[in-house]
């Protein structure tokens, strides 16, 4: 429910963004890994693209979906993980992904499902208070399990998923090959996509599968950097900068527990700072829909 592919685009680090993708990750062999790993049902989550679609339309068990990066009304950036959903929508996806209000009564309307996710990391940058009230009150899901996420982030996340009610989703946010199907979602005896979708609404899915690890980001980002210069072969000339690799990850780890420690207590230890937004309400499917 979280992978992404060369279609990404580019790494959203300040000045590597010129030269290096998200990932090189090729779409069929994202599939074939994770057929031979054991998955039945399989999508992408590109950042705002479905492009890495194109060749994998003709499998069946393959759904369309994408990962959005949205801004929030404090300002903030999320990314929500949109899933199955027709081609003609992704357009409209693109142009309400800035606007949340907007955005959320689309999804409602039309019954997609969503999630927040990463919810308990700083990757998208600041949160606010207030971004917590909007996942509350109007996010149906929370990924509660992402394999690159360390194992108290996806702790806290998944306790938030109880505590709320919400659909709890599990994604390997693979964007090396190696890490393709590290984490993922279940749905016991879900024939297709239609039992499997239907299973998780009501509460049947489970998530599983490895956290994160310093190692395993480490590896990653070589990987992702020896793809780099196979592409663009002058960039081999940076070389001499893998040496940093291991301290960034180092520093990123030490980060992410900081940021969710805080979170995490801020949001499930004070009642207060869930207060319901005040400024919309986001119409609800008809009882009809819900049949």
């Amino acid at each position: 429910m979280h992978v992404h592919s060369y279609f990404s685009g580019p790494c959203t680090t300040p000045f590597v963004r010129k030269f290096c993708r998200e990932s090189y990750s090729d779409p069929e062999e994202v599939y074939s890994l994770l057929k031979r790993r054991g998955m039945n049902l399989f999508t992408l989550t590109d950042h705002d693209s479905i492009e890495g679609a194109e060749s994998l339309r003709k499998h069946p068990e393959f759904f369309l979906s994408e990962e959005l990066t949205c801004r929030m009304p404090s300002g903030t950036e999320i990314h929500i993980g949109v899933y199955d959903f027709h081609e003609r929508q992704h357009a409209q996806l693109q142009q309400r992904r800035n606007d949340l209000v907007a955005l959320l009564m689309y999804l409602t309307e039309r019954r997609i499902l969503f999630s927040i996710n990463h919810v308990f990391s700083s990757v998208t940058g600041r949160r606010e208070r207030e971004d917590f009230a909007w996942f509350q009150e109007y996010f149906p899901a929370i990924e509660a399990r992402n394999s690159h996420m360390l194992e108290s982030a996806n702790e806290h996340a998944a306790s938030l998923a109880k505590q709320w009610r919400k659909i709890a989703i599990g994604g390997s946010d693979a964007h090396a090959l190696a890490s393709v199907g590290t984490a993922y979602t279940e749905v016991p005896g879900a024939r297709d996509k239609e039992e499997f979708f239907e299973g998780l609404r009501n509460g049947m899915g489970r998530v599983t599968g490895e956290s994160g690890c310093f190692s395993k980001l480490t590896r990653d980002v070589f990987l992702i950097a020896f793809e780099m210069m196979r592409e663009k072969s002058w960039t081999t000339l940076l070389t001499p900068l893998a040496v940093l690799v291991p301290v960034v990850t180092l520093w990123n780890y030490h980060d992410e527990r900081t940021f969710s420690r805080r979170w995490s207590a801020e949001v499930m230890g004070k009642p207060e700072s869930r207060r319901r937004p005040r400024w919309i309400t986001v119409p609800q499917p008809a009882a009809e829909e819900l049949v």
